[in-house]
């Protein structure tokens, strides 16, 4: 089981965070966290690395559902999206698959937020 979804985009970095952030709002997903990698490793390890963004996304009627069936769940939230960079300048988009990162929890309630959780971040990448 792959545990996340990806999208190759022919657009400038920032536009792809942009058009990133912009579908996942369609999706009912704010961005609550963006850790900038490359400012990061550059600043804490002085090494140079390729755009690398990851940014927290929540939407807040599933976080607090999945927080009522599974009181430690809080340490898998919220749901990470990458837009990276490659060589040749395209962009990847990718999604965190919930159900594949939590399928160590044996929890039926939680498995059922995190399938509709996937179904909205695939839905958002798509429209990428």
């Amino acid at each position: 089981m792959s545990y996340h979804f990806s999208k190759t985009l022919d657009i400038g970095f920032d536009e792809a965070i942009d058009k990133a952030t912009a579908a996942l709002k369609e999706e009912g997903f704010g961005v609550l966290t963006e850790i900038d990698i490359k400012e990061t490793l550059k600043k804490k390890l002085d090494v140079d690395f390729r755009k690398y963004r990851i940014l927290g996304a929540c939407n807040p009627p599933n976080a607090y559902k999945a927080l009522q069936a599974e009181g430690h769940i809080g340490l898998m939230l919220p749901c990470n999206v990458i837009v990276q960079e490659h060589q040749d300048g395209k962009v990847e988009v990718s999604a965190v698959d919930p159900v594949a990162s939590m399928q160590a929890v044996e929890n039926d309630e939680l498995t059922e937020v995190a399938t509709n959780v996937r179904d909205m971040l695939k839905k958002a990448i798509d429209r990428l």
